[in-house]
């Protein structure tokens, strides 16, 4: 029999009546033998996810305020025991957080702190599906510099092979310190793709609250068109710039082994959603793009010196001085004597811009150091670009006719995508334009 693995987001979760609608999912194919699970996300606008409320937790008890994890620990507690009650059995949940509440008073960690949501959402659906739990403690794996490690897949194998069936947390496993260690924001979908891995899963089924990926952002586009088929290269990129279906970092664990991804929606479960694979069936005459999507929130540094191009190790130097930082850059456009850092600014808070700039300058000495801020990055991406001729004039007349002016371009040597960088308040209409240029043709 073939083996899928189903992962189910925050909102999959959200209240005891929507987990018994993914365990209803579940139950429905005998093919679906292995489940990871995300903590409750918002169950309606305004409301606050579980991993939110843990980390307020965690950032209490550093400030010692006792009182404000209190007040942030019973919402965690009232939320694991209003699923317990809409579920209907007794779950062990009071017990349970009892003792975790222990731990993390003890000085358990953030990291621990964070992880919780998964831990109990997992043991509510093992009880309710009634196979068994297994921790992601027992293979999940990060090596010293707090990156997934390799040895990971095989313990999976070794430990999943035990169980024809199990439950799974997703988020964490342990860091080289024995102590537990949570990926980044939405990590749990790397989770899903670790496990598919492990059992050589047919299918990893990500369970969300969408019908799969659009050729852009719905927020922006009005009813986008629906994308049936991505190429893993092309959920990269989207992913990587603001089309959060899914985790950007999900696909490694499966891609070498080549097992396919689809998108699926936990409230329309009859419908078709997206799959993930390893190469699109493309032929020339289809859709030239499969999707656009953009990211607002960057900074540009460009450096002007007169013989850059001659003066051996320049670049070298500058990424020095952001490596030093432990800053990586999205892009490095440059020219003979220009050279520009596009960075996030997630990295640049609290004075660190201009520390990079006197550094940078005394590093390389440039003649002059221009910085953009608000930057947005578009990316147009699709497979049947490297096939059109005109694809690139279309575009940026596109951009011309809307009035929007390009800081930046970049196109990656497969001719998967074309980014510009545009001011952050041109994102949208940037969006729309190339949108309408390419879904919208007349």
């Amino acid at each position: 029999m073939a083996i899928k693995v189903c992962k189910f987001g925050g909102t999959s979760m959200a209240d005891g009546n929507v987990i018994l609608q993914a365990a209803k999912i579940v139950k429905a194919d005998a093919e679906r033998r292995y489940v990871v699970v995300s903590a409750p996300g918002k169950r309606f606008s305004g409301d606050i996810k579980v991993t939110d409320l843990l980390y307020k937790c965690s950032d209490s008890l550093e400030a010692q305020d006792v009182k404000a994890f209190k007040e942030a620990f019973e919402k965690i507690c009232v939320r694991f025991l209003n699923i317990e009650k809409e579920i209907g059995k007794d779950l062990g949940m009071k017990e349970g957080l009892e003792a975790v509440e222990k731990e993390m008073l003890g000085g358990a960690g953030r990291d621990y702190c964070a992880s919780r949501g998964e831990y109990f959402a997992a043991r509510i659906m093992a009880a309710v599906l009634d196979v068994p739990f297994v921790d992601a403690t027992e293979f999940v794996r990060f090596n010293e510099e707090g990156v997934l490690d390799e040895t990971t897949f095989d313990l999976a194998k070794k430990v999943l092979s035990a169980y024809p069936r199990a439950v799974i947390p997703g988020f964490y496993g342990l860091g080289v310190d024995g102590k537990v260690k949570t990926f980044s924001r939405g990590g749990g979908d790397i989770s899903g793709s670790i496990v598919a891995r492990g059992v050589m899963a047919s299918l990893y089924e990500n369970w969300t609250d969408v019908s799969g990926f659009y050729a852009c952002d719905p927020r922006i586009v009005n009813s986008p068109n629906w994308i049936s088929e991505l190429s893993y290269q092309e959920l990269r990129e989207l992913s990587y710039m603001g089309a959060n279906v899914l985790h950007s970092e999900s696909i490694f664990p499966v891609r070498s082994v080549g097992i396919p991804i689809r998108i699926c929606n936990t409230f329309r479960p009859e419908d078709a959603g997206t799959y993930i694979v390893k190469a699109c069936n493309y032929t020339v005459g289809e859709t030239v793009v499969t999707g656009i999507a953009g990211k607002r929130g960057f900074t540009s540094i460009t450096l002007e010196k007169s013989l850059m191009n001659a003066e051996v190790g320049f670049a070298r130097k500058v990424l020095a001085v952001i490596g030093k930082h432990g800053i990586s850059f999205e892009h490095l456009p440059s020219g003979i004597d220009t050279m520009s850092l596009i960075i996030d600014n997630i990295y640049l808070q609290e004075g660190v811009l201009q520390q990079l700039i006197d550094e940078i300058g005394e590093a390389v000495n440039p003649d002059k150091i221009y910085v953009h801020e608000d930057i947005a990055l578009v990316a147009t991406v699709g497979h049947g670009m490297a096939k059109n001729v005109g694809t690139s004039a279309r575009l940026f007349k596109a951009l011309s006719d809307a009035g929007i002016n390009v800081n930046m371009i970049d196109q990656g040597s497969s001719e998967l995508n074309i980014i510009v960088g545009v001011e952050g308040v041109d994102c949208a209409n940037c969006i729309r334009a190339i949108y309408n240029e390419f879904f919208n043709e007349r």
